[in-house]
């Protein structure tokens, strides 16, 4: 199961992004067994979960293998490839590619902690040794 680097095209939905972490906590799973970890919460049936997992191994991000009459799918990208592919996308579109402005915002509308601030205080001080 070799993992293979998030190309442009991977675009995952909300959607589909909630197969992905329940296949990124815990993988290789069936149809059935991603239904057990995703459906309750989202309201879907089988059938949705199904499809999705189709969408997903279509853009070639979950792979699949047979076991007995059914599928195991599992996760062809890092998770943290990902997350990192998407908040470059958000950095690039919403703040001309530049982090600052991005903090900027969510200090202005209060979206940062007293906790959040000091973790990224500790990493500043960690990048600039």
């Amino acid at each position: 199961m070799g993992q293979r680097k998030q190309s442009p095209g991977d675009r995952i939905s909300e959607a589909e992004h909630a197969v992905m972490e329940a296949l990124w906590t815990e993988s290789p799973l069936s149809a059935a067994e991603v239904c057990e970890r995703v459906c309750a919460d989202n309201d879907w049936s089988i059938p949705t979960v199904k499809t999705l997992l189709g969408r997903l191994v279509a853009k070639r991000v979950i792979g699949t293998e047979p076991q007995g009459r059914k599928f195991l799918y599992h996760p062809l990208i890092e998770r943290s490839d990902y997350v990192g592919g998407e908040s470059r996308r958000l950095v690039d579109r919403l703040f001309g590619g530049r982090a600052a402005p991005l903090f900027a915002h969510l200090a202005e509308n209060e979206a940062l902690t007293d906790s959040d601030l000091e973790e990224i205080e500790a990493l500043l001080k960690e990048m600039r040794k």
